[in-house]
């Protein structure tokens, strides 16, 4: 795996991105629970205190080795559950899980086509590599259900530097903001985040 400090001000472009995901892939899942890895699970917590509905179809996007998908599992288990993402090598690992009904090698920002529309769309732990919002709220809307919701986590520094605030008012003709939580420690166990880099969880939903 290349030096995690490259993680805190992201690894680069897209094919450096998907190099560092294959390379870290085997080790993946081990390393995050010793750095307690945090947002799956606060990001569920989060959701069943906020909502009540049982999604049919759920988009996973930027799923890696399933984490998000396998307390997706938990809550919703009669969900049909989709997942996208750029590393090949991640989805192999997340195949043998058996979270997924169908797995995408795709960019989150790429357009997805799917023959349904979806309930419930994720992107958890990775907002952070996103180079166009505007291509991102672009998929989601066109994959997601009229009154569907999208639940994602970002990092309260790229927050901050962003005016991400203002980017989720530009897309609020088309998505809502139904909640956004306070700043939550992400991987409090690890050196360079610790308590220092906070997430906030959202929840949009389409009109």
């Amino acid at each position: 795996m290349s030096n995690f400090k490259s993680l805190v001000s992201g690894v680069g472009n897209l094919s450096k991105i998907t190099k560092y995901y294959d390379d870290w892939s085997e080790n993946y899942d081990e390393t995050l629970k010793l750095w307690n890895y945090q947002a799956p699970k606060k990001s569920i917590k989060f959701l069943k205190e906020t909502i009540n509905t049982k999604p049919k179809n759920i988009l996973d996007l930027a799923c890696g080795t399933g984490l998000f998908g396998t307390e997706l599992k938990k809550i919703y288990p009669k969900s049909t559950i989709y997942g996208s993402d750029i590393s090949k090598k991640s989805l192999k690992i997340t195949l043998g899980k058996k979270i997924y009904t169908k797995l995408q090698i795709k960019n989150f920002e790429q357009l997805h086509h799917f023959k349904i529309k979806f309930d419930f769309i994720s992107l958890i732990g990775s907002m952070t590599y996103c180079k166009n919002f505007d291509k991102l709220f672009a998929n989601i809307n066109k994959n997601i259900k009229k009154k569907g919701f999208v639940l994602f986590t970002h990092r309260v520094d790229l927050w901050k530097q962003q005016d991400f605030i203002s980017i989720l008012k530009k897309h609020q003709k088309t998505l809502k903001i139904n909640k956004i939580s306070r700043p939550l420690n992400y991987l409090p166990s690890n050196k360079d985040f610790k308590n220092k880099i906070k997430i906030k969880i959202v929840l949009l939903q389409k009109y």
